[in-house]
């Protein structure tokens, strides 16, 4: 199964002649990257849009991976939080982010003589409310994952196959989305939030989202992580107080994606 879903995508790809991929470092936008590598050889750019929303560590690691698949990344850096639309937090605020970093891909890829864009959503993001999506199809970026039929199952699976470095690692969207809606981003904010992670993964926690309600942190790991994190409570509350934060919770629901969105649309 997968290795038809591999054939579809490098036939997707191999008519495009040259290609700039949307580059995060994630395992969506990786493996999208190894096979595009794969198939067109040179005639591949890895482009990355840096801002105060990206997670301490992550450029380092996007490019080491991209290196090591021998793409070399282009660092743009256009921030979203420069726009008072996407300061405000609303529900479309992802389709703000999107027009502005996307915005700043296509400009870097056409100014090196690329017109084709591609991003690494695949058929799972179609099932969540995703303002970005718009943005994609407003700006003509292809998602060649999507269009292969590939689920994040089967993107994590090809990239194991394939050796592609970030294959495992956990899913890490950008820290805007640690915040509430209609709570304003701030550059505070997201600082507390990128350090406040850190000291999580570096105490051996994983998958981690520390949420920032003002004052307080409201920390989600898995519900098996739970007892490790209670265990080290007393360093993490230290720490996290040094970063700004007065209270420090957990949540006993444990890690689920877009936790933010049940104040909005209760489940």
């Amino acid at each position: 199964m997968n290795e038809s879903k591999l054939d579809r995508l490098r036939a997707l790809i191999r008519p495009m002649g040259k290609v700039a991929v949307a580059y995060s470092g994630g395992v969506d936008s990786a493996l999208l990257l190894r096979v595009s590598r794969d198939v067109l050889g040179n005639n591949v750019l890895a482009i990355m849009n840096v801002t105060s929303l990206t997670a301490p560590g992550e450029e380092d690691e996007a490019v080491s991976s991209a290196r090591s698949m021998g793409v070399e990344t282009i660092i743009v850096r256009s921030d979203p939080l420069n726009d008072v639309e996407f300061r405000r937090n609303t529900t479309e605020r992802c389709y703000h982010c999107k027009r502005i970093v996307l915005g700043a891909i296509t400009t870097a890829a056409r100014d090196r003589g690329v017109e084709k864009v591609i991003d690494g959503t695949h058929v799972d993001d179609l099932s969540e409310d995703r303002p970005g999506r718009r943005a994609l199809v407003e700006m003509g970026v292809r998602s060649p994952l999507q269009e292969a039929g590939l689920r994040k199952e089967d993107v994590r699976a090809i990239a194991r196959q394939l050796s592609v470095p970030s294959a495992d690692r956990p899913s890490s969207p950008c820290l805007a989305t640690r915040l509430p809606f209609n709570q304003e981003i701030t550059a505070e904010a997201l600082r507390m939030v990128g350090e406040a992670e850190k000291v999580l993964k570096d105490l051996g926690l994983r998958t981690v989202r520390v949420r920032h309600h003002g004052v307080v942190a409201r920390i989600e790991v898995p519900p098996g992580d739970i007892a490790a994190l209670v265990d080290m409570r007393e360093e993490i509350v230290q720490r996290f107080k040094r970063i700004g934060f007065i209270y420090v919770t957990a949540d006993l629901q444990g890690f689920r994606s877009g936790s933010m969105s049940e104040a909005v649309d209760p489940r």
